[in-house]
């Protein structure tokens, strides 16, 4: 297998299969040989390619193939050496590593094993090869073990076919192999195969000699070529025109958009003419607009843009929101007009625009992005532009008018809708790691008064305490624009081993501030700006009945309040008087000691009590009068008010008199954020 022997100098023999049966035999010549080189402590290898000279003609089916660059996630399709059609086996791309391309398939199907080592990975989305099969990855080989190799081998990518030719000196190989466009737009196969395929359609549309005069004359002068003088020459013929509508881009839309009003009444026509744009939609040279469409829409988007610089981005994020949008779209300044025909030309090319066949077209991306701006731009003659712009080429293309209305509709809904008042902001802070103890993992949400929540981007890295305080202090800044008043409420979600940290006093900073750093005195902590509480919904999920507890206490409102001040209180006895004189008690002060609050605070918890306060600061049953300014027992719903002023005077004292540091926990029970994927062992 890993022989280094020289190449045979006499002829191979070989078979041409199709459907498993041979339909030539031939020979062939080893021109170039790269003997297998194995790799120390590997699985793969490197080398393993020959290029063969076929001595005769191959047959008229086998076509030369287009070749691609492999990457991640090409989804492949591979056939069995013995060319039968039902042993097709589809794959994907997965990690590429020094050379090769791991493939992955799915547990359905056939896969990829002996004998079909050597064969093309055609790419499935238009028929280039991406690369060879080399091998299947065998069972208890190297660290994997059999359930890790079910569907996994491996593949030599065309960029290392080419690397390693080019190093054996087959340039002259090289130079005969066609390759598809590394910028993503691929070939069906070669041009004189898409003319092939389109003269027919040219011929049921066009066929009249004057009448294709007349749409190539509008043709010539929509791409900006001079039309011949003389109306009396030959027309183009066929053969010659699905050729210029291969070499210019916008030639087969601009073509149609003169067909499309002469064949609106005939439905054979309209066929026949959307046959012809799905064709072209498999042509990644090909676009989507005609010339004076293309014209018309940069227009009215650098219109839109210098009265509202970042409507088109808004309105790209919720149009195409399942969409990887092109970057310049995600950012939320001015755009250029370089920018906006970057964007024109991406978005003509991705693939849900550009999709589907039969009389069911989807509305392409730029469309849709258009309908939305359309509705949302305060220009009314811009709106009406953009409007009849997309019912002008959703006809050319054939899309249903319903599809079109229906988008238009969708549309209208998102520019006219207000997004509720956002309640409070939601923190989920993790601690970074004992290595770490001062940063925390932060994730931030928006509450609105619907029930809904937003979610807030952040960074993935951990981050000190007062640079959450300022992603906190701007969250609640930014969401308030068009939803009122700013959120006064910021609950706190930490695990059980986060119940003491200070979030209240961590540094909020401002605006100004961030502006300008001598200004650091503007800055309030969190406790100060906001009503700041805790919850810990790791503690009470561990108790089944702790939620339906929680709601049965809010709703039996008992207004009472459980005072633990007595040194002689554990678990036990909190238990008790929980359960029974304090059945139905929403509130719990804790005062103690830091060793006697941590053993009942999961207790309180536990049992659904949803009001929790205690001075984590304290540090005997002495310091429990330090509380009393903040009347603790007093009216509950003003409880979180009366915390924010006392936290608002104790902050705002550069030396305060007093070293309380109160503690709330406040439960409402409504709380559903993301939390752990829950993994089944997949073997």
């Amino acid at each position: 297998m890993s022989s280094q022997r020289p190449a045979p100098e006499q002829p191979l023999s070989i078979a041409f299969r199709s459907s498993g049966a041979i339909t030539r035999r031939g020979t062939a010549r080893l021109s170039v040989w790269l003997p297998p080189q194995l790799r120390p402590s590997s699985i793969v290898w490197d080398g393993d390619l020959a290029v063969l000279d076929l001595e005769e003609t191959a047959p008229e089916w086998a076509t030369p193939v287009v070749w691609r660059e492999m990457s991640e996630g090409l989804e492949l399709r591979a056939w069995h050496g013995g060319g039968v059609a039902i042993t097709y086996a589809d794959a994907v791309a997965g990690y590429q590593d020094d050379g090769c391309c791991y493939l992955d398939g799915s547990l359905t199907g056939a896969a990829i094993g002996p004998g079909y080592s050597g064969g093309p990975l055609w790419v499935r989305s238009d028929r280039t090869v991406a690369g060879l099969v080399i091998a299947q990855v065998m069972p208890d080989t190297g660290p994997l073990r059999s359930q890790d190799t079910v569907r996994r081998g491996w593949a030599v990518p065309w960029q290392t076919v080419r690397e390693q030719l080019t190093r054996a000196g087959a340039d002259d190989v090289l130079a005969e192999c066609e390759v598809a466009d590394p910028g993503g737009s691929t070939r069906t196969g070669s041009g004189e195969t898409f003319v092939q395929a389109i003269v027919p359609l040219l011929r049921a549309l066009l066929d009249d000699p004057v009448r294709r005069t007349d749409h190539c004359r509008y043709l010539a002068v929509g791409i900006g070529w001079e039309p011949p003088p003389d109306c009396e020459g030959p027309a183009p013929t066929l053969e010659e025109l699905a050729a210029l509508l291969l070499t210019e881009e916008r030639a087969l839309a601009t073509l149609t958009e003169s067909l499309a009003p002469a064949v609106e009444n005939h439905t054979g026509d309209r066929r026949t003419l959307s046959g012809l744009l799905a064709m072209g939609r498999l042509e990644g040279a090909i676009r989507l607009l005609s010339v004076s469409e293309h014209q018309q829409l940069t227009r009215a988007l650098l219109t839109v843009v210098a009265a509202e610089p970042d409507l088109i981005s808004r309105a790209a994020r919720e149009a195409l929101r399942f969409m990887e949008l092109p970057e310049t779209l995600m950012q939320a300044s001015r755009l250029t007009k370089t920018d906006v025909e970057d964007i024109v030309l991406r978005l003509e090319d991705f693939p849900d625009g550009r999709g589907g066949a039969g009389d069911f077209l989807p509305v392409p991306a730029l469309l849709r992005l258009a309908e939305f701006v359309a509705a949302a731009v305060t220009d009314l003659e811009c709106r009406a532009v953009l409007h009849t712009w997309c019912d002008r080429v959703a006809g050319r293309l054939g899309i249903s008018p319903s599809a079109l209305r229906e988008r238009r509709a969708d549309a209208k809904a998102w520019a006219s809708h207000r997004p509720p008042p956002i309640t409070r902001i939601v923190v989920r802070l993790t601690r970074a790691g004992t290595g770490s103890p001062e940063h925390f993992l932060c994730e931030i949400w928006l509450s609105h008064r619907d029930g809904t929540r937003t979610a807030v981007t952040t960074p993935p890295s951990p981050l000190l305490p007062d640079e959450i305080g300022r992603l906190v202090r701007r969250a609640a800044d930014d969401s308030h624009v068009g939803c009122g008043l700013p959120p006064t409420q910021v609950d706190v979600v930490v695990g059980g081993d986060g119940l003491e940290i200070p979030v209240d006093s961590w540094q909020a900073g401002s605006e100004l501030g961030d502006v300008f750093p001598d200004l650091g005195k503007l800055s309030l902590p969190l406790g100060s700006q906001y009503r700041v509480a805790l919850r810990c919904p790791e503690l009470t999920s561990r108790i089944s009945t702790a939620a339906s507890e929680m709601r049965r206490r809010w709703a039996a409102g008992d207004a009472r309040t459980l005072v633990v001040d007595e040194p002689s209180v554990n678990p036990q006895r909190l238990y008790e008087l929980l359960q029974k004189p304090h059945y139905d008690t929403v509130r719990v002060v804790l005062h103690g000691p830091p060793e006697q609050r941590h053993r009942l605070l999961p207790v309180c918890l536990a049992m659904g009590v949803p009001v929790v306060l205690w001075d984590r600061a304290a540090a005997s049953h002495e310091d429990a009068t330090r509380l009393s300014d903040l009347d603790p027992t007093g009216p509950l719903h003003k409880l979180p008010e009366r915390l924010q002023d006392f936290r608002t005077i104790l902050y705002a004292s550069e030396a305060p008199s007093s070293a309380v540091r109160p503690t709330l926990v406040w439960d409402e029970g409504d709380l559903s954020l993301p939390g752990p994927l829950q993994l089944a062992d997949p073997s």
